[in-house]
């Protein structure tokens, strides 16, 4: 199979430490051009990746054109996605767009609507549904392990640095849509099912939620809590209790760690790291095959939409103080990717004007 020709939209530090890095790790994806708005960025990273092409966002098209681009990695700022998506929808591109998919359920399909209408496929940047510990975590509640799964908890939280787009609420910042989607997103695909109804109170700090804490319900008497902060020292764990025992996986988040689950039962312990792997790499990969062999991804525009309509909830809550009821929602597809080979290391390289998000 020929290679995928991608380019890359955005250059902040995901995009340079995370995602450019891992096409060299990729078998199925080739980094063809970047766009940015920062003209010297931008030439220091096609000079960097030996790219054929580069421009700011105005000449997006023309690049898309020129470099015969087949797929976009959109790595933009949340409020940015959707106007990103659309252009190269209209192009025939096919678009992997960072989470949140967008910052409200009507921009998550509108982008869907567009990409389907184009006949382009949509996959989201979940990560994690490429991670092992993640899927051995999935596989182990699925097959019933710790009984009927009843209450899923998780905290994750991180000090950011001050000044950058997570303050920003024309950017889409705030703890919510940063750190909240993998705790709903996780809570979702543990439980394989849909909450019901939300509850939540949140901390501003300039035009931004600084801190969140939700309440889930679930059906079948099922409920999560998570608490996500910009305002405090690193921490990224969940734990999902069931009838019969209770797993915890820590730390959780991360996609330069190694993250751990913590099974108990009858009083017993077993604890396990899976093999490192690069999670932006799995993910190309998968997304390339998925355009070579015209399947549906299983991150897909659903996916996003129905991360969306809760993180929309949990911020109506928040700034309501009252619950918010949610229509009955069903899911058929569940992470289940097993894609092997590409345990490595996997050090952040030197970024160009592009610091780390968070301070500790």
């Amino acid at each position: 199979m020929s290679p995928v020709r991608c380019a890359v939209i955005g250059a902040g530090h995901v995009a340079q430490a995370a995602v450019m890095p891992a096409f060299a790790r990729s078998k199925r994806s080739k980094l063809v051009a970047v766009i940015s708005g920062n003209r010297e960025k931008r030439e220091s990273l096609s000079e960097k990746y030996d790219l054929d092409l580069h421009g700011d966002y105005g000449e997006l098209e023309h690049v898309l054109r020129e470099g015969a681009i087949d797929a976009v990695y959109i790595a933009t700022p949340n409020t940015l996605h959707g106007t990103f998506a659309k252009r190269a929808a209209a192009l025939g591109v096919n678009v992997l767009c960072e989470k949140p998919l967008a910052t409200s359920v009507a921009e998550c399909e509108s982008i869907a609507t567009a990409c389907a209408q184009a006949h382009v496929k949509l996959m989201v940047g979940y990560r994690l549904h490429f991670e092992a510990t993640t899927l051995k975590a999935l596989e182990l509640v699925r097959l019933g392990k710790i009984g009927e799964p009843r209450v899923f908890s998780s905290v994750f939280g991180h000090v950011v640095r001050p000044g950058g787009i997570r303050d920003r609420p024309d950017l889409g910042g705030g703890a919510l849509l940063d750190l909240g989607v993998y705790c709903v997103n996780a809570a979702r695909n543990l439980f394989g099912s849909e909450p019901e109804l939300v509850l939540a109170t949140s901390q501003y700090r300039g035009g931004v939620d600084d801190t969140t804490a939700a309440l889930m319900q679930f059906p079948q008497g099922r409920s999560a809590q998570f608490t996500v902060s910009n305002d405090i020292a690193h921490v990224s764990s969940y734990r999902i209790a069931g009838t019969e025992g209770e797993l915890r996986v820590e730390p959780a988040y991360g996609a330069n760690e190694k993250l751990r689950f913590f099974l108990s039962i009858d009083g017993k312990t077993h604890s396990e790291a899976l093999p490192e792997r690069d999670q932006f790499a799995l993910e190309l990969d998968y997304f390339s095959h998925c355009i070579a062999e015209n399947l549906q991804p299983e991150p897909d525009g659903e996916e996003g939409i129905l991360d969306a309509r809760v993180l929309e909830a949990i911020a109506q809550s928040a700034a309501t103080g009252k619950s918010v009821p949610l229509e009955p929602r069903v899911r058929s597809r569940h992470p289940s990717v097993q894609e092997q080979g590409l345990e490595t290391d996997i050090a952040e390289p030197a970024t160009i004007d592009a610091p780390p998000t968070s301070l500790r």
